[in-house]
Protein backbone atom coordinates (compact mmCIF):
# COMPACT_ATOMS: atom_id res chain seq x y z
CA UNK A 1 0.00 0.00 0.00
CA UNK A 2 0.99 3.19 -0.73
CA UNK A 3 0.06 6.62 -1.65
CA UNK A 4 1.39 10.06 -2.95
CA UNK A 5 0.46 13.43 -2.32
CA UNK A 6 1.09 16.87 -3.37
CA UNK A 7 0.64 20.27 -2.00
CA UNK A 8 1.19 23.04 -4.64
CA UNK A 9 0.64 26.28 -4.64
CA UNK A 10 2.43 29.94 -4.16
CA UNK A 11 5.23 30.81 -1.70
CA UNK A 12 3.51 32.46 1.57
CA UNK A 13 0.36 30.07 1.20
CA UNK A 14 1.91 27.94 4.27
CA UNK A 15 2.87 24.81 1.10
CA UNK A 16 5.21 23.89 4.15
CA UNK A 17 3.22 24.15 6.89
CA UNK A 18 0.39 21.64 5.21
CA UNK A 19 2.93 19.40 4.14
CA UNK A 20 5.44 19.46 7.58
CA UNK A 21 2.39 18.92 9.81
CA UNK A 22 1.13 15.84 7.22
CA UNK A 23 4.09 13.87 7.47
CA UNK A 24 4.48 14.11 11.02
CA UNK A 25 0.75 12.50 11.17
CA UNK A 26 2.06 9.77 8.96
CA UNK A 27 5.31 9.14 10.77
CA UNK A 28 3.26 9.19 14.40
CA UNK A 29 0.69 6.50 12.75
CA UNK A 30 3.52 4.33 12.04
CA UNK A 31 3.87 5.14 8.38
CA UNK A 32 7.31 4.86 6.05
CA UNK A 33 7.36 8.91 4.75
CA UNK A 34 9.34 9.86 2.56
CA UNK A 35 9.09 13.76 1.23
CA UNK A 36 10.98 16.20 -0.95
CA UNK A 37 9.84 20.29 -1.28
CA UNK A 38 10.38 22.21 -4.97
CA UNK A 39 10.46 26.44 -4.12
CA UNK A 40 11.28 29.42 -5.80
CA UNK A 41 13.96 31.42 -4.59
CA UNK A 42 11.65 34.37 -3.56
CA UNK A 43 9.29 34.76 -0.47
CA UNK A 44 6.03 36.02 -2.19
CA UNK A 45 4.53 34.16 -5.64
CA UNK A 46 6.10 31.73 -7.45
CA UNK A 47 5.35 28.03 -8.10
CA UNK A 48 5.96 25.44 -5.10
CA UNK A 49 5.13 22.43 -4.35
CA UNK A 50 5.35 19.36 -1.18
CA UNK A 51 5.32 16.37 -2.33
CA UNK A 52 5.61 13.36 -0.15
CA UNK A 53 5.18 9.44 -0.39
CA UNK A 54 3.40 7.38 1.97
CA UNK A 55 4.09 3.57 2.45
CA UNK A 56 3.90 0.38 4.46
CA UNK A 57 7.11 -0.24 3.60
CA UNK A 58 10.43 1.71 3.62
CA UNK A 59 10.69 4.01 0.92
CA UNK A 60 13.33 6.26 -0.23
CA UNK A 61 12.50 8.30 -3.39
CA UNK A 62 9.61 10.66 -4.54
CA UNK A 63 7.29 9.15 -7.41
CA UNK A 64 6.00 10.99 -10.58
CA UNK A 65 2.62 9.53 -10.04
CA UNK A 66 -0.27 11.56 -7.23
CA UNK A 67 -3.28 10.41 -5.69
CA UNK A 68 -4.36 13.45 -3.77
CA UNK A 69 -3.09 17.11 -5.23
CA UNK A 70 -3.98 20.00 -2.84
CA UNK A 71 -4.14 22.92 -5.10
CA UNK A 72 -3.80 26.09 -3.76
CA UNK A 73 -3.74 28.20 -6.92
CA UNK A 74 -4.65 27.61 -10.49
CA UNK A 75 -1.51 27.15 -11.57
CA UNK A 76 -0.47 23.78 -9.48
CA UNK A 77 -3.85 22.24 -11.24
CA UNK A 78 -2.79 23.42 -14.54
CA UNK A 79 0.72 22.10 -14.20
CA UNK A 80 -0.13 19.01 -11.87
CA UNK A 81 -3.51 17.52 -13.02
CA UNK A 82 -1.74 14.95 -15.34
CA UNK A 83 0.13 13.71 -12.89
CA UNK A 84 -2.73 12.28 -11.39
CA UNK A 85 -2.97 7.99 -10.86
CA UNK A 86 -6.44 6.52 -12.18
CA UNK A 87 -8.59 7.36 -9.53
CA UNK A 88 -6.31 10.22 -8.17
CA UNK A 89 -8.07 13.39 -6.89
CA UNK A 90 -7.67 17.28 -6.82
CA UNK A 91 -8.60 18.84 -3.88
CA UNK A 92 -9.39 22.99 -3.80
CA UNK A 93 -11.07 25.91 -2.96
CA UNK A 94 -13.37 27.40 -5.66
CA UNK A 95 -13.16 30.50 -3.72
CA UNK A 96 -9.27 30.93 -3.76
CA UNK A 97 -9.32 29.99 -7.45
CA UNK A 98 -11.55 32.15 -8.19
CA UNK A 99 -13.07 29.78 -10.73
CA UNK A 100 -14.67 25.93 -10.05
CA UNK A 101 -13.55 23.34 -12.03
CA UNK A 102 -15.94 20.15 -12.42
CA UNK A 103 -15.07 16.27 -13.31
CA UNK A 104 -15.23 13.11 -10.90
CA UNK A 105 -11.39 13.72 -9.60
CA UNK A 106 -12.27 17.36 -8.70
CA UNK A 107 -13.46 17.83 -5.09
CA UNK A 108 -14.16 21.17 -4.00
CA UNK A 109 -13.81 22.00 -0.38
CA UNK A 110 -14.19 25.61 1.13
CA UNK A 111 -11.21 25.89 3.14
CA UNK A 112 -11.49 29.62 3.51
CA UNK A 113 -15.48 29.45 4.29
CA UNK A 114 -15.35 26.06 6.85
CA UNK A 115 -12.24 28.14 8.82
CA UNK A 116 -14.44 31.12 8.83
CA UNK A 117 -17.56 29.33 9.97
CA UNK A 118 -14.99 28.20 12.92
CA UNK A 119 -14.57 31.30 13.92
CA UNK A 120 -11.00 32.03 13.25
CA UNK A 121 -10.91 33.86 9.91
CA UNK A 122 -8.84 32.47 6.93
CA UNK A 123 -5.93 32.02 8.98
CA UNK A 124 -6.62 28.35 9.48
CA UNK A 125 -7.66 27.47 6.10
CA UNK A 126 -4.33 25.17 5.61
CA UNK A 127 -5.85 23.34 8.80
CA UNK A 128 -9.30 22.91 6.93
CA UNK A 129 -6.69 21.46 4.12
CA UNK A 130 -4.69 19.21 6.74
CA UNK A 131 -8.19 18.00 7.95
CA UNK A 132 -9.44 17.39 4.59
CA UNK A 133 -6.68 15.19 3.18
CA UNK A 134 -6.78 13.07 6.48
CA UNK A 135 -10.55 12.73 5.87
CA UNK A 136 -9.97 11.93 2.29
CA UNK A 137 -7.47 9.10 3.42
CA UNK A 138 -9.88 7.83 6.19
CA UNK A 139 -7.41 8.06 8.54
CA UNK A 140 -8.50 8.78 12.43
CA UNK A 141 -8.16 12.29 13.26
CA UNK A 142 -6.62 11.71 16.77
CA UNK A 143 -3.20 11.77 16.00
CA UNK A 144 -3.27 15.33 13.95
CA UNK A 145 -4.88 16.96 17.45
CA UNK A 146 -1.60 15.22 19.21
CA UNK A 147 0.41 17.05 16.08
CA UNK A 148 -1.42 20.23 16.63
CA UNK A 149 -0.64 20.41 20.34
CA UNK A 150 3.18 20.02 20.14
CA UNK A 151 2.89 22.42 17.39
CA UNK A 152 1.05 24.96 19.00
CA UNK A 153 2.60 24.34 22.52
CA UNK A 154 3.68 28.05 22.76
CA UNK A 155 0.05 29.44 21.78
CA UNK A 156 -2.99 29.40 24.12
CA UNK A 157 -5.92 27.25 24.62
CA UNK A 158 -8.14 29.54 22.16
CA UNK A 159 -5.93 29.27 19.52
CA UNK A 160 -5.41 25.20 19.81
CA UNK A 161 -8.79 25.17 19.86
CA UNK A 162 -9.95 26.59 17.07
CA UNK A 163 -7.28 25.02 14.70
CA UNK A 164 -8.71 21.77 15.91
CA UNK A 165 -11.96 22.76 14.88
CA UNK A 166 -10.64 23.70 11.84
CA UNK A 167 -8.78 20.07 11.30
CA UNK A 168 -12.21 18.50 12.40
CA UNK A 169 -14.37 20.63 9.80
CA UNK A 170 -12.27 19.99 6.69
CA UNK A 171 -11.88 16.45 7.69
CA UNK A 172 -15.94 15.69 8.06
CA UNK A 173 -16.65 17.83 5.36
CA UNK A 174 -13.96 15.51 3.37
CA UNK A 175 -15.82 12.29 4.44
CA UNK A 176 -18.85 13.13 3.49
CA UNK A 177 -18.46 14.81 0.41
CA UNK A 178 -15.42 13.01 -1.34
CA UNK A 179 -17.73 9.99 -3.08
CA UNK A 180 -14.86 8.93 -5.28
CA UNK A 181 -12.56 8.63 -3.29
CA UNK A 182 -11.49 4.82 -2.99
CA UNK A 183 -8.18 5.44 -0.38
CA UNK A 184 -7.98 3.54 3.28
CA UNK A 185 -5.38 4.52 5.88
CA UNK A 186 -5.26 3.29 9.61
CA UNK A 187 -2.52 3.14 12.05
CA UNK A 188 0.10 0.53 11.33
CA UNK A 189 2.66 0.29 13.88
CA UNK A 190 4.64 2.19 16.38
CA UNK A 191 5.19 5.91 15.46
CA UNK A 192 8.80 6.55 13.52
CA UNK A 193 11.90 8.74 13.56
CA UNK A 194 11.04 11.48 10.93
CA UNK A 195 14.11 13.23 10.10
CA UNK A 196 15.77 15.15 7.20
CA UNK A 197 19.19 15.46 6.12
CA UNK A 198 20.09 18.62 7.88
CA UNK A 199 18.73 17.35 11.50
CA UNK A 200 20.32 14.11 10.89
CA UNK A 201 23.83 16.21 9.97
CA UNK A 202 23.43 18.15 13.41
CA UNK A 203 22.10 16.02 15.51
CA UNK A 204 25.51 14.22 14.16
CA UNK A 205 27.28 16.95 15.27
CA UNK A 206 25.68 16.74 18.93
CA UNK A 207 26.21 13.25 19.39
CA UNK A 208 30.12 13.64 18.30
CA UNK A 209 30.59 16.17 20.66
CA UNK A 210 30.18 19.00 19.19
CA UNK A 211 30.97 22.73 21.21
CA UNK A 212 31.13 25.68 18.78
CA UNK A 213 29.42 25.90 15.67
CA UNK A 214 29.92 28.81 13.46
CA UNK A 215 28.36 29.50 9.92
CA UNK A 216 26.50 32.71 7.74
CA UNK A 217 23.47 31.28 7.00
CA UNK A 218 23.35 30.10 3.30
CA UNK A 219 20.77 27.84 1.71
CA UNK A 220 21.26 24.97 1.70
CA UNK A 221 23.52 24.97 4.96
CA UNK A 222 21.64 26.97 7.20
CA UNK A 223 18.88 24.45 8.79
CA UNK A 224 22.27 22.37 10.42
CA UNK A 225 22.66 25.64 12.67
CA UNK A 226 19.43 25.63 13.62
CA UNK A 227 19.17 21.75 14.41
CA UNK A 228 22.15 22.41 16.58
CA UNK A 229 21.03 25.94 18.02
CA UNK A 230 18.06 24.26 18.84
CA UNK A 231 20.07 22.29 21.14
CA UNK A 232 22.75 24.55 22.46
CA UNK A 233 20.72 24.90 25.98
CA UNK A 234 20.98 21.15 26.54
CA UNK A 235 24.55 20.31 25.69
CA UNK A 236 26.61 22.78 26.03
CA UNK A 237 27.00 24.14 22.61
CA UNK A 238 27.87 27.76 21.50
CA UNK A 239 26.63 28.41 18.34
CA UNK A 240 27.57 31.45 16.82
CA UNK A 241 25.94 33.28 13.31
CA UNK A 242 28.78 35.05 11.95
CA UNK A 243 29.61 37.95 10.06
CA UNK A 244 30.48 36.32 6.89
CA UNK A 245 31.82 32.89 5.94
CA UNK A 246 35.91 34.06 6.73
CA UNK A 247 35.12 34.79 10.20
CA UNK A 248 32.95 31.87 10.38
CA UNK A 249 35.82 29.54 9.35
CA UNK A 250 38.15 31.17 11.56
CA UNK A 251 36.18 31.43 14.51
CA UNK A 252 35.43 27.48 14.51
CA UNK A 253 39.32 27.41 13.59
CA UNK A 254 40.09 29.27 17.08
CA UNK A 255 37.58 27.06 19.04
CA UNK A 256 38.94 24.30 17.68
CA UNK A 257 42.72 25.48 18.66
CA UNK A 258 41.29 26.53 22.50
CA UNK A 259 40.22 22.69 22.39
CA UNK A 260 36.58 22.69 21.46
CA UNK A 261 35.62 19.80 18.49
CA UNK A 262 34.00 22.51 16.44
CA UNK A 263 32.36 22.82 13.26
CA UNK A 264 31.55 25.12 9.89
CA UNK A 265 28.75 24.92 7.32
CA UNK A 266 28.01 26.73 4.42
CA UNK A 267 27.25 26.36 0.44
CA UNK A 268 29.52 26.57 -2.66
CA UNK A 269 29.91 30.50 -2.63
CA UNK A 270 30.49 30.62 1.07
CA UNK A 271 32.83 27.73 0.93
CA UNK A 272 35.05 29.63 -1.57
CA UNK A 273 35.81 32.96 1.01
CA UNK A 274 36.28 29.77 3.50
CA UNK A 275 39.31 28.45 1.43
CA UNK A 276 42.20 30.61 3.19
CA UNK A 277 41.14 29.48 6.21
CA UNK A 278 40.88 25.68 5.16
CA UNK A 279 45.06 26.23 4.39
CA UNK A 280 45.49 27.69 7.84
CA UNK A 281 43.61 24.95 9.29
CA UNK A 282 45.69 22.30 7.31
CA UNK A 283 49.10 24.24 8.33
CA UNK A 284 48.06 24.74 12.21
CA UNK A 285 46.80 21.24 12.37
CA UNK A 286 43.50 22.38 13.50
CA UNK A 287 41.12 19.62 13.67
CA UNK A 288 37.65 21.29 12.10
CA UNK A 289 34.34 19.73 10.26
CA UNK A 290 33.66 21.86 7.34
CA UNK A 291 29.57 20.55 5.98
CA UNK A 292 29.21 21.90 2.20
CA UNK A 293 26.12 21.93 1.19
CA UNK A 294 25.57 22.28 -2.54
CA UNK A 295 23.59 24.07 -4.72
CA UNK A 296 23.52 24.53 -8.83
CA UNK A 297 26.30 27.32 -9.40
CA UNK A 298 28.67 29.16 -10.53
CA UNK A 299 27.71 32.38 -8.51
CA UNK A 300 24.11 32.79 -6.66
CA UNK A 301 23.36 30.06 -9.47
CA UNK A 302 19.86 28.29 -8.50
CA UNK A 303 19.93 28.95 -4.29
CA UNK A 304 16.78 26.86 -3.84
CA UNK A 305 17.47 23.93 -6.24
CA UNK A 306 20.10 21.05 -6.07
CA UNK A 307 22.94 19.54 -7.88
CA UNK A 308 25.93 17.89 -7.27
CA UNK A 309 28.82 20.46 -8.47
CA UNK A 310 31.12 20.78 -6.01
CA UNK A 311 33.00 17.54 -5.48
CA UNK A 312 36.34 18.76 -7.63
CA UNK A 313 35.96 22.18 -5.77
CA UNK A 314 35.80 20.08 -2.39
CA UNK A 315 38.93 18.37 -3.61
CA UNK A 316 40.82 20.94 -4.77
CA UNK A 317 40.37 23.93 -2.56
CA UNK A 318 42.71 25.57 -0.72
CA UNK A 319 46.44 26.68 -1.86
CA UNK A 320 49.14 23.87 -0.93
CA UNK A 321 49.74 20.24 -0.84
CA UNK A 322 47.26 18.82 2.62
CA UNK A 323 45.69 15.79 3.58
CA UNK A 324 41.81 15.97 3.51
CA UNK A 325 38.69 13.60 4.11
CA UNK A 326 35.75 13.77 1.78
CA UNK A 327 32.31 12.22 2.78
CA UNK A 328 29.29 11.97 0.91
CA UNK A 329 26.41 10.80 2.63
CA UNK A 330 23.26 9.37 0.89
CA UNK A 331 20.89 9.64 3.45
CA UNK A 332 19.86 10.93 6.77
CA UNK A 333 20.96 8.05 8.76
CA UNK A 334 24.11 7.44 5.86
CA UNK A 335 24.50 11.28 7.43
CA UNK A 336 24.31 10.66 11.27
CA UNK A 337 27.46 8.13 11.25
CA UNK A 338 29.41 10.01 8.75
CA UNK A 339 29.37 13.12 10.59
CA UNK A 340 30.19 11.22 13.83
CA UNK A 341 33.30 9.32 12.00
CA UNK A 342 33.96 12.92 10.54
CA UNK A 343 34.80 14.36 13.82
CA UNK A 344 36.19 11.16 14.71
CA UNK A 345 38.59 11.46 12.04
CA UNK A 346 39.34 15.13 12.21
CA UNK A 347 40.30 15.11 15.89
CA UNK A 348 42.89 11.76 15.10
CA UNK A 349 44.86 13.19 12.32
CA UNK A 350 44.59 16.90 13.18
CA UNK A 351 42.96 17.66 9.55
CA UNK A 352 40.04 19.38 7.98
CA UNK A 353 37.16 16.95 7.29
CA UNK A 354 34.05 17.69 4.76
CA UNK A 355 30.69 16.33 4.42
CA UNK A 356 29.52 16.85 1.30
CA UNK A 357 25.74 17.28 1.02
CA UNK A 358 23.07 19.03 -1.36
CA UNK A 359 19.68 20.82 -1.52
CA UNK A 360 17.99 17.15 -2.21
CA UNK A 361 19.06 15.86 0.90
CA UNK A 362 19.03 18.66 2.93
CA UNK A 363 15.03 18.62 2.56
CA UNK A 364 14.23 14.99 2.34
CA UNK A 365 12.19 13.68 5.21
CA UNK A 366 12.67 10.19 5.57
CA UNK A 367 11.48 7.39 8.82
CA UNK A 368 13.40 5.54 10.93
CA UNK A 369 13.04 3.37 13.48
CA UNK A 370 15.97 4.88 15.22
CA UNK A 371 19.86 5.72 15.08
CA UNK A 372 22.01 3.06 17.18
CA UNK A 373 23.62 4.99 19.36
CA UNK A 374 25.71 1.97 19.89
CA UNK A 375 27.62 2.60 17.25
CA UNK A 376 28.63 5.75 17.52
CA UNK A 377 32.23 6.69 18.77
CA UNK A 378 34.29 9.47 20.76
CA UNK A 379 37.91 9.46 21.60
CA UNK A 380 39.57 12.23 23.20
CA UNK A 381 42.65 12.55 21.37
CA UNK A 382 43.77 15.71 23.10
CA UNK A 383 46.56 15.81 25.90
CA UNK A 384 46.21 17.74 28.93
CA UNK A 385 46.46 17.36 32.51
CA UNK A 386 48.45 14.85 34.30
CA UNK A 387 49.79 14.11 31.11
CA UNK A 388 50.78 17.34 30.19
CA UNK A 389 52.86 18.16 33.68
CA UNK A 390 54.41 14.95 33.24
CA UNK A 391 56.43 15.96 30.05
CA UNK A 392 60.30 17.62 30.04
CA UNK A 393 58.79 19.87 26.93
CA UNK A 394 55.77 19.87 24.56
CA UNK A 395 56.48 20.62 20.56
CA UNK A 396 52.80 20.98 18.98
CA UNK A 397 54.34 20.07 15.51
CA UNK A 398 56.84 17.46 16.99
CA UNK A 399 57.70 14.83 14.49
CA UNK A 400 56.20 11.44 14.89
CA UNK A 401 56.26 8.40 12.86
CA UNK A 402 52.62 8.68 12.48
CA UNK A 403 52.35 12.08 11.83
CA UNK A 404 50.24 12.89 14.42
CA UNK A 405 51.65 15.05 16.99
CA UNK A 406 50.51 15.72 20.56
CA UNK A 407 47.74 18.13 20.53
CA UNK A 408 47.69 19.82 23.68
CA UNK A 409 45.21 22.33 24.85
CA UNK A 410 46.69 25.56 25.64
CA UNK A 411 46.92 27.15 29.27
CA UNK A 412 45.75 23.50 30.78
CA UNK A 413 49.52 22.86 31.69
CA UNK A 414 52.73 25.12 32.21
CA UNK A 415 53.93 24.39 28.48
CA UNK A 416 53.04 26.81 25.82
CA UNK A 417 50.89 26.02 23.15
CA UNK A 418 52.29 27.49 20.06
CA UNK A 419 51.62 27.34 16.02
CA UNK A 420 51.68 29.44 13.17
CA UNK A 421 50.36 30.01 9.48
CA UNK A 422 53.54 30.46 8.26
CA UNK A 423 55.98 26.82 7.93
CA UNK A 424 57.06 26.35 11.52
CA UNK A 425 59.77 24.35 13.36
CA UNK A 426 58.26 21.67 15.94
CA UNK A 427 57.97 24.06 18.58
CA UNK A 428 55.21 26.11 16.17
CA UNK A 429 57.87 28.61 15.79
CA UNK A 430 58.74 30.38 12.01
CA UNK A 431 61.43 29.11 9.85
CA UNK A 432 62.89 29.50 6.68
CA UNK A 433 64.98 26.22 7.05
CA UNK A 434 64.60 24.14 3.54
CA UNK A 435 64.93 20.63 5.31
CA UNK A 436 62.16 21.64 8.08
CA UNK A 437 59.96 22.75 5.21
CA UNK A 438 60.44 19.09 3.72
CA UNK A 439 59.73 17.09 6.73
CA UNK A 440 56.65 19.26 7.66
CA UNK A 441 55.09 18.75 4.11
CA UNK A 442 56.21 14.91 4.75
CA UNK A 443 54.62 15.11 8.13
CA UNK A 444 51.33 16.50 6.93
CA UNK A 445 50.94 15.07 3.39
CA UNK A 446 52.50 11.57 3.13
CA UNK A 447 52.55 10.23 6.64
CA UNK A 448 49.03 10.40 7.69
CA UNK A 449 48.31 9.24 4.18
CA UNK A 450 48.67 5.14 4.39
CA UNK A 451 46.54 5.43 7.93
CA UNK A 452 43.86 8.00 6.27
CA UNK A 453 43.32 5.16 3.47
CA UNK A 454 42.67 2.33 6.32
CA UNK A 455 39.86 4.32 7.49
CA UNK A 456 37.96 4.67 4.20
CA UNK A 457 35.35 2.14 4.08
CA UNK A 458 34.08 0.37 0.21
CA UNK A 459 31.13 1.16 -1.28
CA UNK A 460 27.78 0.16 -0.78
CA UNK A 461 26.66 -2.72 -2.73
CA UNK A 462 22.74 -3.56 -3.25
CA UNK A 463 21.14 -5.71 -5.99
CA UNK A 464 22.17 -8.95 -7.01
CA UNK A 465 25.35 -11.23 -6.81
CA UNK A 466 26.31 -11.51 -10.21
CA UNK A 467 25.13 -8.75 -12.11
CA UNK A 468 25.25 -7.78 -15.50
CA UNK A 469 24.73 -3.98 -15.44
CA UNK A 470 25.99 -1.75 -12.20
CA UNK A 471 24.54 1.77 -11.54
CA UNK A 472 26.78 3.70 -9.68
CA UNK A 473 26.48 6.80 -8.04
CA UNK A 474 27.62 9.05 -4.90
CA UNK A 475 25.76 11.10 -1.95
CA UNK A 476 22.11 11.70 -2.63
CA UNK A 477 21.60 9.51 -5.04
CA UNK A 478 21.71 6.70 -3.03
CA UNK A 479 17.53 6.20 -2.20
CA UNK A 480 16.71 6.80 -5.84
CA UNK A 481 19.41 4.60 -6.95
CA UNK A 482 18.50 1.59 -4.37
CA UNK A 483 14.30 1.78 -5.85
CA UNK A 484 15.32 1.77 -8.80
CA UNK A 485 17.33 -1.61 -8.69
CA UNK A 486 14.55 -2.78 -6.54
CA UNK A 487 12.55 -1.69 -9.99
CA UNK A 488 14.77 -3.61 -12.36
CA UNK A 489 15.81 -6.64 -10.24
CA UNK A 490 13.04 -8.71 -11.57
CA UNK A 491 13.46 -8.06 -15.15
CA UNK A 492 17.61 -7.75 -15.33
CA UNK A 493 20.46 -8.83 -13.45
CA UNK A 494 21.26 -5.42 -12.39
CA UNK A 495 22.85 -4.21 -8.92
CA UNK A 496 24.50 -0.90 -7.38
CA UNK A 497 27.19 0.40 -6.14
CA UNK A 498 26.94 4.00 -3.40
CA UNK A 499 29.93 5.84 -2.69
CA UNK A 500 29.71 7.31 0.29
CA UNK A 501 32.92 7.79 1.12
CA UNK A 502 35.17 9.90 -1.44
CA UNK A 503 38.59 10.96 -0.55
CA UNK A 504 41.09 9.45 0.11
CA UNK A 505 39.20 6.85 -2.88
CA UNK A 506 38.23 3.62 -1.75
CA UNK A 507 40.96 0.84 -1.79
CA UNK A 508 39.73 -2.38 -3.27
CA UNK A 509 41.61 -4.45 -0.29
CA UNK A 510 37.90 -4.73 1.55
CA UNK A 511 36.01 -5.29 -1.08
CA UNK A 512 36.72 -5.19 -4.38
CA UNK A 513 34.87 -3.22 -6.38
CA UNK A 514 36.51 -2.59 -9.42
CA UNK A 515 36.70 -6.54 -10.26
CA UNK A 516 32.73 -6.01 -10.04
CA UNK A 517 32.75 -3.34 -12.40
CA UNK A 518 35.00 -5.08 -15.04
CA UNK A 519 32.53 -8.26 -15.27
CA UNK A 520 29.98 -6.17 -15.87
CA UNK A 521 28.41 -6.03 -19.79
CA UNK A 522 27.42 -2.24 -18.84
CA UNK A 523 28.42 0.29 -16.06
CA UNK A 524 26.41 3.45 -15.75
CA UNK A 525 27.44 6.33 -13.60
CA UNK A 526 24.32 8.66 -12.32
CA UNK A 527 25.32 12.47 -11.17
CA UNK A 528 23.37 15.16 -10.50
CA UNK A 529 26.39 17.52 -12.43
CA UNK A 530 27.13 18.18 -16.04
CA UNK A 531 30.88 17.23 -16.38
CA UNK A 532 30.21 13.74 -14.47
CA UNK A 533 32.62 15.13 -11.55
CA UNK A 534 32.83 11.46 -10.12
CA UNK A 535 33.72 9.27 -12.91
CA UNK A 536 36.68 11.89 -13.53
CA UNK A 537 37.81 11.14 -10.21
CA UNK A 538 37.21 7.09 -10.33
CA UNK A 539 39.32 7.27 -13.72
CA UNK A 540 41.88 9.48 -11.96
CA UNK A 541 42.37 7.00 -9.07
CA UNK A 542 41.62 3.69 -10.16
CA UNK A 543 41.14 4.28 -14.16
CA UNK A 544 38.45 2.74 -15.13
CA UNK A 545 36.01 4.39 -17.31
CA UNK A 546 32.77 3.76 -17.23
CA UNK A 547 30.64 2.58 -20.16
CA UNK A 548 27.74 5.10 -19.98
CA UNK A 549 26.88 8.26 -18.17
CA UNK A 550 23.85 9.73 -17.01
CA UNK A 551 23.86 13.38 -15.73
CA UNK A 552 21.05 15.76 -14.46
CA UNK A 553 21.89 19.36 -13.83
CA UNK A 554 18.57 21.17 -14.27
CA UNK A 555 18.19 21.68 -10.58
CA UNK A 556 15.88 19.54 -10.06
CA UNK A 557 16.32 15.64 -8.13
CA UNK A 558 15.59 12.43 -10.21
CA UNK A 559 11.82 10.79 -9.40
CA UNK A 560 11.71 6.96 -9.58
CA UNK A 561 9.96 6.98 -13.06
CA UNK A 562 12.38 9.12 -14.18
CA UNK A 563 15.58 7.24 -13.45
CA UNK A 564 14.72 4.25 -14.83
CA UNK A 565 13.49 5.85 -18.27
CA UNK A 566 17.39 6.55 -18.17
CA UNK A 567 18.41 3.87 -17.34
CA UNK A 568 16.34 1.41 -19.76
CA UNK A 569 17.57 3.92 -22.26
CA UNK A 570 20.97 3.53 -21.44
CA UNK A 571 20.29 -0.35 -21.88
CA UNK A 572 18.49 0.04 -25.25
Amino acid sequence: MEYSIKIGGEAGQGIQTVGDTLIKVFSKTGYHVFSHQDYESRVRGGHNFYQIRISDRPISVSRKKIDILVAFDKESIFLHEPELTDGGIIVYDPAMQKEPFDGPHFLRVPFVELATQNGSGKVTANTVAIGAVMGMLGLPIEPLFDILKKTLKKKDEETLRINNNAAHAGYEYAKVNCVHCGFSLTSVSEAKMLIDGNEAIGLGAVASGCKFYSAYPMTPSTGIMISIAEKHKEYGIIVEQAEDEIAAINMALGASFAGARAMTGTSGGGFALMVEGLSLGAMTETPLVIALAQRPGPATGLPTRTEQGDLLFALHAGHGEFQRVIFAPGSPEQAFYLVNKAFDISQKYQIPVLILTDQYLADTQWTYGGFDVERLIYRDYRVSGSAMEGLSEYKRHAFTESGVSPFAIPGTSKHLVVTDSDEHNEEGHIIENALTRIKMVNKRVFQKHSALVDEIEPPLFYGVSEPEIVIVGWGSTYGIMKEAVDALMSERPVAMLHFSELYPFPGIEKYDYLSLLRKAKMTICIEQNATSQFARLMKTERGYEFTEHINRYDGRPFLLEELLGEVNGSIG
